[in-house]
């Protein structure tokens, strides 16, 4: 039988300047995202993209969205190499993602390619350690859930 998992989070919009929404420029995208079950993780400041009135130093959901797929591969990716006595010593990644808006102002991601950079204990591993990618992208919850391609060019090292 499936276990299933429940997540909740708050938003809070804090980007009301005075007139609430009265016009498109009129109000801040900011918002708080904080942990519903879980106070004691510091809130996440929340915006939209800046070429949608967002501001840079906050977190947008589109950045989100890569950052997860990127989360959720290293964390399946350590736990293979783990299981299978392949020791990583370090491991970066540096995703990317493509969105495609539409005339009508709606749009979709196109792909997330995944840029993980790891470093191995020991360098006769190395074959080995590239192919758990292929399983951690199988096993990865966000990778499953998303209707676009999610790529993975990894660098394996030794250490």
């Amino acid at each position: 039988m499936p276990r299933t998992h429940h997540y909740e989070v708050q938003v809070t919009w804090t980007g009301n300047t005075g007139p609430g929404t009265t016009g498109y420029r009129d109000y801040a995208r900011d918002h708080d995202v904080t942990a519903v079950d879980t106070p004691a993780k510091p809130p996440l400041p929340g915006t939209a993209d800046p070429a949608f009135r967002g501001v840079a130093e906050r977190w947008n959901p589109e950045e989100l969205l890569v950052a997860s797929l990127s989360q959720c591969h290293m964390l399946w990716y350590l736990a293979l190499c783990s299981q299978a006595g392949v020791v990583v010593t370090a491991y970066t990644d540096r995703p990317s993602g493509t969105m495609v808006e539409t005339p009508e102002g709606s749009g979709r991601f196109t792909e997330v390619t995944l840029r993980p950079e790891v470093t191995i204990a020991d360098p006769d591993l190395i074959d080995k350690a590239t192919g758990f990618h292929d399983k951690a992208h199988e096993m990865c919850f966000i990778a499953n859930s998303v209707n676009f391609p999610v790529h993975a060019t990894p660098t394996i090292k030794p250490a």
